[in-house]
């Protein structure tokens, strides 16, 4: 059973937030954590509920050795508040979707994911969608930083429930 939850949310669950979730899998795997921490991704709009990640973002992850393909988008629920430690925003408007939508109780959950690197060069992740493949690796680049700060966070987080 997961001692700590997360849940990345972007718009369409199909670039950011499935790039996060791949990402931070993958160091939470190499941490060897996967047992104790659970970790999903969702859109603030049903847009693409069921589909795969965008097939850019899939190909940039897999270069860097991260495995999109078993991802499917799904919408956020109002349970996901509940459920997950923390719920994760890619930028200003989808932050600003779940806090309208967060029940009061868990308002604190709701963050940036970029908040988690606090040395990146701008304070949310970009939409990649109708951008160019740069824009595709410039999104990892952002979710590879602010991992690694997440993963410190949870370490600690784990240590203070032990």
């Amino acid at each position: 059973m997961s001692e700590f939850s997360v849940l990345f949310v972007c718009m369409g669950n199909i670039c950011r937030s499935p790039t996060a979730e791949g990402v931070f899998r993958g160091k939470v795997n190499q941490a060897g954590l996967e047992r104790r921490v659970r970790i999903d991704s969702a859109g603030t709009h049903a847009f693409h509920i069921g589909s795969a990640p965008d097939r850019r973002s899939q190909r940039h992850a897999k270069e860097r050795g991260y495995d999109l393909s078993g991802l499917r988008a799904r919408a956020v629920e109002e349970g996901d508040f509940a459920r997950f430690d923390l719920l994760l925003a890619m930028d200003w408007d989808n932050l600003a979707l779940l806090e309208q939508q967060c029940p009061p109780p868990y308002a604190a959950r709701c963050r940036l994911f970029l908040s988690f690197a606090p040395d990146a060069p701008v304070a949310a992740v970009p939409d990649p969608y109708y951008g160019t493949e740069r824009d595709f690796e410039r999104v990892l680049d952002l979710v590879e930083q602010a991992s690694d700060g997440l993963l410190a966070y949870v370490h600690k987080q784990l240590a203070q429930r032990a």
